[in-house]
């Protein structure tokens, strides 16, 4: 750490060194990198952890553009040894960013692509200086412009790279920083398949069939699958969050927050911030911190809070576990109350399964963050990767709660909150009122994954309840659903942590039976007599609960429709 002074939202070197910029060396990057001597590396890790910053390092310190800058590195871990300070400012570099491409159609995005690249051309419009192009190569660079055709964009860059090594004698190096942001736009918006075709095309010319290309250096969030657009990519090394190569170039490791809070006279605060912040894990480390969150603590006076995940919306995350199935809101309640899981994964995200593979929606989490790798066990003749995943950390799980809440917001949220007081006094015309109006309001927001069936929509939408019990009453029940007590598994349990102050909860949920049950009535007698029949009270008693203190609930469900006795 440089100077106190926890600037937040440099994301440029140079700006960074010169004004003195709260900033901890990751220079080392540039060795690691430089000498793992790959063609093109992609490594992907979860926002706001550094990509941007260090990508403008690595151009700082190759491009020739920054020679002779050897302020902006004296002092750091790069400069210590002669062969890299000869390195500095040596090669012609293409530094891209597809940070701010975000479309809502795929003409849009195109757009968006191509005034990035016709900005890199404006920036390089010296080469047209003198005799180095050719006629045709003079027509095609003023034919680069924003809403270009498709083939002219996708071979801009490697066009490029062509006339600046003609020009400075020597192969680029290319960067493309946040790579994957207009394909996570594209999924979202509807036009997936039209992305894939065009963005195939530009990563075949620029790093694939690039002869110009000495090395390439791409980064985003999520690891796409390569048959998707880096089908034709065999000289493709991905460093992911689970990688052993350059886990702590991005991220601060533990020992540096330590630092950095002694620098700033904030040693007291270290075992707090460790509970707040700590747990990421990259590789085999697994005290990793993200710098967002550090510099914000530090710059905002030791106020916790957070930080990281509130720097962007998680509306994706939110509806992928919205309406994703009941299995993947099961394990949603498990990891809400600290536990962990085993999941085979994929970390190739194919984002045509995340509305129909749980899978893939773990997947996603781990590579944006919200995951963390407990462990890694091979098993089988196949040796398939299990992972052992859990929450991140107590920020993490606090997102989860705010973002469970916002799925009952508005007047639903009311209804909820009034249905949670019903429930506690046991009120049960007050809960069939407070149950219905939810229902009515939220019923279709659990539904709506593709492919799901009307038959699946209230056992999402009893997960989803789950969870909003789960972050209503936190601390002052345990809550647990689906387990075995007595003769069978329960849906759901509650037990107070006051039992002078709070009865005890049994609740079963049941879908009417067209044909066999008259009416919802018979529906929730049918649930009742399940509970007393299976004996779900007998985990309550055992733990010393008297059976009066115990209430049982069925609840039916006729489509929107809901009867609590």
């Amino acid at each position: 750490m440089d100077e106190k002074r926890a600037g937040l939202g440099y994301q440029d070197f140079e700006e960074v060194r010169t004004e003195h910029i709260f900033y901890i060396d990751k220079t080392d990057f540039i060795r690691e990198w430089w000498e793992n001597a790959d063609k093109v590396t992609l490594i992907t890790r979860p926002r706001r952890f550094g990509k941007t910053l260090n990508m403008s390092t690595v151009e700082c310190f190759f491009s020739n553009k920054y020679a002779g800058r050897s302020d902006l590195f004296e002092g750091l871990s790069i400069w210590k040894e002669e062969k890299y300070r000869k390195l500095q400012g040596t090669f012609p570099v293409i530094k891209l960013s597809f940070a701010n491409v975000k479309a809502v159609n795929c003409q849009g995005m195109k757009y968006q692509v191509t005034e990035v690249i016709s900005d890199l051309y404006a920036q390089n419009r010296y080469l047209l200086e003198g005799d180095l192009l050719s006629h045709n190569e003079r027509e095609y660079f003023e034919y680069v412009k924003c809403g270009m055709d498709d083939t002219a964009a996708a071979g801009a860059v490697h066009r490029m790279s062509d006339f600046m090594q003609r020009y400075y004698g020597k192969k680029v190096i290319v960067i493309l920083d946040e790579y994957d942001t207009p394909m996570q736009e594209a999924w979202l918006s509807g036009y997936w398949e039209e992305a894939v075709g065009f963005f195939r095309s530009f990563f075949n010319s620029t790093f694939k069939t690039n002869p110009f290309l000495y090395r390439g250096l791409i980064t985003g969030i999520t690891r796409i699958s390569k048959q998707s657009i880096f089908s034709a990519l065999n000289n493709l090394k991905v460093a992911s969050t689970t990688s052993s190569q350059y886990a702590v170039s991005f991220g601060f490791t533990e020992k540096e927050v330590f630092a950095a809070l002694d620098a700033a006279g904030l040693g007291q605060e270290k075992q707090e911030v460790k509970r707040w912040y700590n747990g990421f894990t990259f590789g085999g480390h697994t005290d990793i911190y993200n710098p967002w969150s550090i510099a914000s603590f530090i710059g905002n006076n030791c106020e916790y809070d957070t930080y990281w995940a509130d720097t962007s919306s998680n509306g994706l995350i939110s509806s992928l576990i919205q309406g994703g199935s009941s299995d993947l809101k099961e394990i949603m309640e498990e990891l809400l109350q600290g536990k962990s899981f085993e999941a085979k994964l994929d970390e190739q995200i194919v984002f045509s399964q995340l509305n129909g593979n749980t899978n893939a929606v773990w997947s996603l989490l781990l590579a944006t963050g919200y995951l963390k790798v407990l462990n890694l066990a091979r098993i089988g003749v196949h040796k398939e990767k299990v992972y052992t995943l859990a929450l991140t950390n107590m920020k993490v799980e606090c997102m989860f709660d705010h973002m469970v809440k916002g799925w009952f917001g508005g007047a639903a949220e009311t209804h909820y909150n009034n249905f949670i007081k019903a429930l506690l006094v046991n009120d049960v015309d007050a809960m069939n009122e407070f149950i219905n109006k939810i229902s009515l309001q939220s019923f279709s927001s659990f539904d709506t994954a593709k492919g799901a069936s009307e038959e699946d929509a209230p056992e999402r939408f009893y997960h989803g309840f789950v969870l909003g019990l789960m972050v209503e009453l936190a601390g002052r029940f345990q809550i647990t659903s689906n387990r075995e007590s007595g003769f069978g598994r329960y849906d759901v349990m509650l037990s107070p942590a006051d039992r002078e102050k709070d009865h005890a909860y049994i609740i079963e949920f049941k879908v009417h039976k067209y044909g066999k049950e008259k009416n919802l009535e018979e529906t929730v007698e049918n649930a009742k007599r399940q509970i007393e029949e299976r004996h779900y009270e007998a985990e309550l008693i055992a733990r010393g609960f008297a059976p009066e203190r115990i209430q049982k609930y069925g609840f039916a469900f006729q489509g929107k429709n809901v009867l609590i006795g």
